[in-house]
């Protein structure tokens, strides 16, 4: 019995050191597969497309075509990149599918539609177009244009941000405002201002001020910000940054002055 027991250990030492032993296969960002979406050239001609394009006007020019419901200077384009295409940064595609959804934002489940408003309302500190309108029904068909082939239900790679575990560190203000003077200063300006061209269009959003986004937006809360910006910036360096250097920074872009939270009264709002 006992000559039994010490086969059965070793042969269990021995599995156990063939796993150790084989090579790990070891996913990396690079190998992931994400949704590649139709190019902005088989676009075509009937009233689908033209409303494709509307919503691509509407999406990488807010304020030009949108502009009666935008608050501040931010396009769609500023938090969705390559015009809503880009893995990790938000992607549309990666929305269309997992609608109607559950927000606790609002304590209920979401149309598509519905969150698109709450973008107006937020994100570019502006009002919530009619679910009927124009606006609306141009953004809508863009996302589905760009989400063909996506499988309804299933939550692809590359949704949304990725998400920063804990660090052990609280995030640092102070840190924040060295890497923000380091990384970021030389596109969003000193004083987080952004930069326009000549004929007022944004070439790099401001990241605070009340040409940004309100307190009511996702990007208000730090880990949500910091995930954009570990994935997607500085622009041409992406990946610089550590996940600490980001969240310090997204803390310290976070601590400045910006459009108060629209579900709170106006003496509230000012005061948070």
């Amino acid at each position: 019995m006992e000559r039994i027991t010490i086969i059965k250990l070793r042969g269990r030492f021995f599995l156990a050191l063939a796993l150790i032993l084989l090579p790990l296969q070891i996913v990396t960002a690079s190998e992931i597969t994400y949704h590649q979406p139709p190019a902005e050239e088989t676009i075509g001609n009937d009233r689908y497309s033209d409303d494709v394009r509307m919503g691509l006007n509407i999406f990488t020019r807010t304020n030009e075509y949108a502009g009666r419901y935008s608050g501040n200077k931010l396009s769609c384009s500023n938090c969705h990149l390559d015009k809503g295409r880009r893995a990790n940064a938000a992607p549309l595609w990666g929305a269309f599918g997992m609608y109607p959804a559950y927000r606790s934002k609002n304590d209920q489940n979401n149309t598509l539609q519905e969150r698109i408003q709450q973008c107006f309302r937020f994100s570019l500190d502006g009002f919530a177009p009619r679910l009927d309108s124009a606006e609306i029904k141009a953004l809508t068909s863009y996302i589905h244009f760009l989400s063909r082939g996506i499988i309804v239900g299933k939550n692809p790679a590359g949704r949304g941000f990725p998400v920063i575990q804990d660090t052990g560190f609280d995030p640092n203000p102070d840190r924040g405002r060295q890497v923000y003077i380091a990384d970021c200063a030389s596109c969003h300006g000193k004083n987080g201002e952004g930069q326009e061209a000549d004929n007022r269009q944004i070439i790099n959003p401001p990241l605070w001020g009340l040409g940004s986004y309100n307190k009511g937006s996702g990007f208000y809360q730090n880990q949500l910000l910091a995930g954009f910006i570990l994935a997607n910036m500085p622009v041409g360096n992406e990946g610089l940054l550590t996940e600490q250097q980001a969240l310090d920074v997204a803390a310290y872009i976070n601590l400045q002055i910006r459009p108060r939270d629209p579900r709170l009264g106006f003496f509230q709002g000012i005061l948070d």
